[in-house]
């Protein structure tokens, strides 16, 4: 692998939020190998003058769905899959080309995937998948319509379907299982209702307690951890006191919930920016009339659950959680956070924080020697306004990935 040489480079540090001196670093073999306050040479490697711009680490999104090509999931989870896997692909590339160089996708997504990518088979992010996200009969995974009858759910052999669904505490732990064999990285449960499928209310609650906690016992056999889709408080704290890490969403937190997540040290992954999709496009794009109901009950609390969560000390990670044709408006998430918590705290979410969720913390999320070489050069400082990395066919100058150059337009 070639060696690169960034000259020249002021360096955004995520634990401090502060912009340092400037530096040389050196990237091979896929790693920030040296960082130095000092010009250096490195025989055959390729010189990137950054001219006094701002190197950052690649951003992380902890909330996408990369196979949802569509805003009608029941549709889509019924393409053929080769079909469903290409509309796949310019979501991947679109990420990557917005400076998001990791993210955790919330379902649909598996290893295979992310081989292509790790392999750059493909261009993306690396993705860190949950596989098939686990859904009660008639949960949040569930897309099938009311019917005298209910045929056999199609999830287990979709590709564009997100979720799987199972229920029982033995065909809990066997769903968990599979997962994990099949490539997991975390695993990913619907334990409350939400907007984008069919029969259940927001309010309504995702599996017993004895199949959230048969679920959090294997991830947590096999080294990893859950992820929960949850709104209300009662779906949050129920999932909290079963183990889960990470609640997804969260609009309709309210203060006594974020103390719970807080004393537990589990993270908040909010999703504004869908909403304002969903509310805006949604119809227009083949949304159900019975999801677009649902999406002013959530919207309207979004930012109001950052001021609360924000308040109790709960860490956030950044989520886009977008669908169908909004995956464009992923980096205005940051902005749309920026209004509540600053630009430097949504940038802090959208690295450092990310990298900890992902257990990846000293390898993703900042600019240290020893981390991955996911990176990008910025013109601007994004500390002091955070809209500098919505201007990514401008301001984003250099993006890397594993070392490797995906754009350089320095």
């Amino acid at each position: 692998m070639q060696s690169t040489l960034i000259r020249n480079a002021k360096i955004l540090d995520t634990r401090n939020l502060v912009l340092t001196s400037t530096h040389t670093i050196l990237v091979r073999n896929g790693l920030i190998e040296k960082i130095s306050a000092e010009d250096f040479e490195v025989a055959d490697a390729t010189v990137i003058d950054a001219k006094g711009m701002t190197l950052m680490p690649g951003l992380i999104d902890c909330h996408v769905h990369v196979m949802a090509s569509g805003f009608n999931l029941g549709a889509v989870a019924n393409l053929p899959n080769a079909l469903a896997l290409l509309r796949a692909l310019p979501i991947m590339k679109g990420m990557i080309d917005r400076g998001f160089t990791s993210v955790r996708d919330a379902g649909g997504a598996d290893w295979a995937l992310a081989e292509g990518v790790r392999t750059r088979q493909v261009a993306g992010p690396r993705l860190f998948c949950a596989g098939k996200a686990l859904s009660q009969t008639g949960g949040h995974g569930d897309f099938r319509a009311r019917n005298d009858t209910l045929d056999p759910c199609s999830c287990a052999y979709k590709i564009g379907n997100i979720g799987k669904v199972v229920d029982g505490v033995d065909a809990c732990r066997l769903a968990v299982r599979e997962e994990i064999l099949k490539g997991a990285a975390q695993i990913k449960v619907m334990a409350s209702g939400g907007v984008a499928s069919p029969n259940d209310p927001i309010n309504n609650l995702g599996f017993s307690v004895s199949e959230l906690t048969a679920i959090v016992e294997e991830a947590h056999n096999a080294n990893t951890y859950v992820m929960a889709h949850a709104y209300t408080p009662q779906a949050i704290t129920r999932a909290i006191e079963c183990g889960v890490r990470t609640i997804e969403h969260g609009n309709l937190v309210d203060a006594a919930t974020a103390k719970l997540m807080q004393e537990k040290g589990a993270y908040m992954v909010p999703t504004l920016i869908t909403y304002e999709g969903l509310a805006n496009d949604g119809a227009k794009y083949g949304l159900p009339d019975e999801s677009v109901q649902k999406i002013a009950k959530v919207r309207t609390n979004g930012l109001k659950a950052l001021e609360v969560l924000d308040a109790a000390g709960v860490k956030m990670g950044f989520g886009s959680d977008l669908l169908g044709e909004t995956h464009y408006m992923q980096s205005d998430e940051l902005v749309l956070r920026a209004k509540v918590l600053g630009h430097a705290k949504v940038v802090q979410q959208a690295t450092l924080i990310g990298a900890e969720i992902l257990n990846h913390e000293g390898l993703l999320g900042e600019v240290v020697e020893s981390a991955y070489a996911d990176l990008l050069l910025v013109d601007g400082n994004p500390l002091e306004d955070v809209s500098v990395l919505t201007q990514h066919d401008s301001a984003i100058k250099l993006i890397m990935r594993d070392g490797f150059i995906h754009k350089n337009a320095c």
